[in-house]
């Protein structure tokens, strides 16, 4: 029952084209993945860097997570793709060195080059160039198009050490990584947590010959609610008292225990009200209303943006499930993965002996700072 997400503290991305490999992007609000025509005719790709808290990494392992299972995903939204061939392809991996975020952006005139580039890891006054050598386990970088020489970022190689996505252009575009392995990698201190790099298919890029079109992605610095996050998923739901779960017939369910807003900082439990809605008559000297109810143990919780309609957290059979006690049907939100000033809703899907049933009565929080 549990969704905990994490924004990076800082992305860039990377240029091949010699005409714009010192060029930083520290704080651009688009992150990009383009293959670029160079003033010699040849077609150049870009790459994403993004590094998220490795004390944040830790401490969802050890004190969220506590052992259970999970699953590590990382998410990119995206915005105003352009020309797009029919399939594209994309690979993650962890990269193997350090990187500076810089503030520069690609429209910026004359060029900013304070931070890393293609060509290098910090500026292009210290010209710490990005390398392979002497790093263990085995790391690599600069697979490309012939003409791409060096650059555009280090990262390890072999099992567990990478993620890949493909899709085509009717395809909902958003990045969505498993990553996994990667963060065990992270959390348990194997490998250096210098981030991920996202980078298209060494196919794609080796194609000197043509675009593959644009994908755009909003970065950390974006000033929408659509920034890049780590989100981690496990199940820690309990199901105690379901042998009383209502099997069939229609229910009215009720959220009490919402407080309406909440601190960016709250972990909160939110609780359900589940009753017959047209109870059996019987003689009794307590009230019906009075009697605790529940939903089967395939019934789960998800948020969406009360404005934009966007699925912040969607129906998820194996994450999102909601837990039993004596007191009802409950589960947690962390409210740290949400943005703040903004209002969400909440809707409940119960599956009993009459089907699937979506509760969405208009259930509203706000998170704020």
């Amino acid at each position: 029952m549990a969704y905990y997400s994490i924004f990076p503290v800082k992305d860039a991305t990377l240029y091949s084209n010699p005409d714009r490999d010192t060029l930083n992007t520290g704080i651009d609000e688009i992150l990009e993945l383009v293959k670029e025509k160079g003033s010699n005719g040849v077609y150049y790709p870009s790459r994403i860097l993004l590094q998220f808290d490795t004390s944040k990494i830790q401490l969802i392992s050890s004190s969220k997570i506590q052992g259970l299972p999970f699953s590590a995903s990382l998410q990119l939204f995206s915005t105003e793709h352009k020309n797009l061939a029919s399939t594209q392809q994309i690979e993650t991996f962890a990269v193997s060195q350090s990187w500076n975020e810089g503030t520069g952006r690609y429209s910026n005139l004359p060029s900013s080059s304070n931070g890393c580039s293609w060509l290098y890891r910090d500026n292009s006054t210290s010209k710490t160039e990005w390398s392979s050598i002497n790093f263990a386990p085995e790391t690599t970088g600069s697979i490309g198009a012939p003409n791409i020489e060096g650059g555009g970022g280090v990262w390890y190689t072999g099992s567990g050490y990478s993620s890949t996505q493909e899709f085509n252009n009717e395809d909902n575009l958003d990045l969505n990584l498993n990553v996994t392995s990667i963060i065990n990698k992270h959390a348990n201190s194997l490998i250096p947590n210098n981030g991920f790099l996202i980078k298209y298919s060494n196919d794609i890029e080796d194609d000197e010959s043509s675009s593959k079109g644009t994908l755009n992605y909003f970065s950390v610095d974006t000033h929408t609610i659509f920034p890049p996050k780590l989100t981690f998923k496990w199940d820690d739901s309990i199901h105690n008292s379901q042998s009383l779960a209502k099997n069939k017939g229609e229910l009215n369910v009720s959220l009490y225990r919402n407080k309406e807003e909440y601190n960016i900082n709250e972990e909160s439990i939110f609780r359900l009200n589940v009753r017959d809605k047209y109870p059996n008559r019987i003689f009794s000297t307590t009230s019906n209303y009075l009697n605790v109810g529940y939903f089967t143990t395939s019934s789960y919780y998800s948020i969406r943006d009360a404005h934009t309609e966007e699925e912040i957290i969607p129906f998820d059979n194996e994450f999102t499930k909601l837990s039993a006690d004596d007191e009802g049907m409950y589960f947690k939100i962390y409210m740290k993965g949400l943005q703040p000033e903004r209002y969400y809703r909440l809707l409940f899907k119960h599956i009993n002996n009459d089907g699937i049933e979506i509760f969405d009565n208009n259930y509203h929080f706000k998170v704020v700072r």
